[in-house]
């Protein structure tokens, strides 16, 4: 079993194409696989896009979960681009 880490999120702004983009930029340099979940919907870390269409909204709670060898890494630093979003 790989590990895996989940991260809540209160997000300050909300997940417009900005902070998605940086979302990328951060969980695409980790082997792990990174999701955000809002309420039952899930998005890739790596998709802006789908990251978007989770219309999670300023002061929501989002989780980032991750699986893979670098989990832990990749949901903190993803979890700290979310926590600075602007």
């Amino acid at each position: 079993m790989s590990p895996s880490s989940e991260t809540p999120v209160v997000l300050p702004a909300a997940l417009h194409a900005r902070p998605a983009g940086a979302v990328v930029r951060v969980a695409s340099g980790f082997t792990a696989t990174v999701e955000v979940r809002s309420g039952s919907r899930a998005a890739s870390a790596r998709s802006a896009l789908r990251l978007m269409s989770l219309g999670a909204e300023a002061g929501s709670t989002v989780v980032v979960h991750a699986e893979g060898e670098d989990a832990d890494a990749a949901a903190e630093a993803v979890a700290a681009v979310l926590r600075t979003a602007v």
